[in-house]
């Protein structure tokens, strides 16, 4: 009896264990279309999961943002926005290929015991645009970097000086292959990423700042006009340069090139009928006194030849650009040049439409300026190229000629009033501009600043008068941005207006009251103020 019911419970125990293999044959058939336990399919395990779902899963992971960590700020990006593309269907290919490969016994016996005897792993199939990943970095960057700052020159009332502020930038280059890196990776803390940050230091008060400010000031105010500026520190040789070395009329400004070359001609001191035509010409800015300076030059009275030797000094001494074809106010002729080719305006486009007979550039005139200081001080090219033929004391005679020029008064009216300028002014009707040498507190400079008005008929004094204060007052403050000059150049030219029609009235009420009535003045208005003491010469000889 007993062995029968022993036989009977091993048949029930068969009957029941062969009923639960067919359950889970029944069961396996249905899941052995799914994807086989420890199935990873880049970093994801999707063991068990249908091909939708897996691919779900996938796009889950990939397509989550990425977060960028840029200091204190979380920033999150797109996947998508930077062209990531996810090959889903391939990968689930490669997983479904090896799937296929396992015995169905094997892979009934592995969904029995639940575990894999061999670990299915398909490595991640992506790309990206690296491109728009760069420019989405560079946004980034762009919205929260804080840039280290360069001291700010101001205008206008109260302090004018901003000192610069530390920062920091996003080193782009060093971020990238960390983010690239991110965007491939399944765990949501890999997927964020600590940009690369780099600190900065105040940036020093530089010529670039000053370029940003004067650039600022055309924008503003100089629409329709184009500058040309050159700046030299005398102490270290440091330029700017806007347009500098664009060919532009020569003007009275080219004045300055006479006096040198006057000087070197002189075999002692002027004169005093060489003082007067030097005085006129300085601070009258007289025409015809400056062509009296190039009879000087020439040792005849000839201002065509005293202009050709004046061109051939210039060019001597490296001032190329710079000529004097015909003296001024008088015509060509056919024996003289009536031009030069120079580098400057041997070009396709002159932008500053240039007198053909007369022309410098900024450059060139600066640079003489420079000469003459440095040679006032017993070095530089003059006393080099002309050696025996100049002095530090006629160099120094020239500088303090030109500090007496109180009219054109655009970098004067820039600078405060104790401030030495030694300069000369000149103008056309389309070009307004000066140039001198600036003794301020802090350091020495020289500046040129000329405005043109391109294809213009006439360029009003009242509009660009204004805006080369503003350039003369900037580079001031510049070089002194510790004591910076704080007046507003416009009401300092209303103030010395009023000033110098205040002096000239008391002057006419006191001379009123002196002279006898009804007596005749002994000078007319605009005489020359020193009276030479030979006649002067025929202003235009035959060449």
């Amino acid at each position: 009896m007993l062995k029968a019911i022993q036989k009977f419970l091993t048949i029930i125990l068969l009957a029941v264990g062969l009923l639960f293999l067919g359950y889970q044959a029944f069961l396996y058939s249905l899941v052995r279309e799914k994807l086989p336990t420890a199935t990873m399919i880049a970093g994801i395990d999707v063991g068990g999961m249908s091909r939708e779902e897996a691919a779900n899963a996938l796009r889950a992971h990939y397509w989550s943002p990425v977060t960028l960590q840029h200091l204190e700020e979380e920033v999150d990006i797109n996947p998508q926005d930077v062209g990531f593309n996810l090959d889903v269907e391939a990968m689930l290919d490669q997983a479904e290929a090896a799937r296929g490969e396992v015995p169905f016994a094997e892979g009934f016996v592995e969904f029995l015991l639940n575990r894999s005897f061999e670990t299915t792993s398909v490595q991640v199939v992506a790309g990206h645009d690296q491109a728009a990943l760069r420019t989405q970095l560079e946004n980034v960057a762009s919205f929260l970097d804080k840039p280290a700052t360069a001291p700010q020159l101001m205008l206008g009332a109260g302090s004018n000086y901003q000192p610069g502020e530390a920062g920091y930038v996003t080193d782009v280059d060093a971020s990238l292959p960390a983010v690239e890196m991110a965007l491939y990776q399944a765990d949501v803390e890999d997927r964020q990423v600590e940009l690369v940050i780099e600190m900065q230091e105040p940036a020093e008060l530089n010529m670039d700042v000053l370029r940003t400010q004067i650039e600022q000031v055309m924008a503003n105010d100089g629409q329709g006009l184009l500058a040309s500026v050159f700046i030299i520190d005398l102490e270290t040789g440091e330029e700017l340069a806007i347009n500098a070395d664009q060919s532009i009329s020569g003007l009275s400004i080219l004045k300055i090139a006479i006096f040198v070359e006057a000087y070197r001609r002189l075999d002692g001191p002027p004169n005093e009928y060489v003082q007067g035509i030097l005085y006129d010409t300085a601070v009258q800015s007289s025409n015809y006194g400056a062509n009296l300076l190039l009879h000087e030059i020439a040792g005849e009275a000839n201002t065509y030849e005293g202009a050709e030797l004046l061109t051939e000094s210039l060019h001597r001494l490296g001032l190329v650009n710079t000529f004097m074809a015909i003296p001024y106010d008088a015509i060509a002729v056919s024996t003289r040049p009536n031009t030069y080719t120079t580098p400057a305006n041997n070009g396709a486009s002159l932008i500053f439409e240039p007198d053909t007979a007369r022309q410098t550039t900024a450059e060139d005139i600066g640079t003489l300026l420079a000469m003459i200081y440095h040679c006032a001080n017993g070095g530089g090219a003059l006393l080099a190229v002309y050696p025996g033929e100049l002095t530090p004391q006629e160099c120094q005679a020239i500088i303090d000629l030109m500090i007496l020029n109180e009219e054109g008064n655009l970098i004067r009216f820039g600078v405060p009033e104790t401030t030495l300028v030694s300069h000369k002014h000149g103008w056309d009707e389309v070009t307004h501009g000066d140039a001198g040498i600036v003794f301020s507190p802090n350091r020495d400079y020289v500046i040129v600043e000329y405005l043109h008005f391109p294809q213009g008929d006439f360029l009003l004094h009242d509009f660009s008068f204004p805006i080369l204060r503003q350039f003369a007052q900037l580079t001031y403050n510049y070089f002194n941005f510790q004591e910076p000059y704080t007046e507003n150049v416009v009401d300092r030219a209303l103030r010395e207006a009023a000033a110098a029609a205040a002096a000239e009235a008391a002057l006419d009420a006191e001379a009123d009251a002196e002279s006898p009535e009804g007596e005749e003045e002994s000078a007319e208005e605009g005489e020359t103020a020193v009276t030479p003491t030979a006649t002067p010469a025929t202003l235009t000889p035959t060449p």
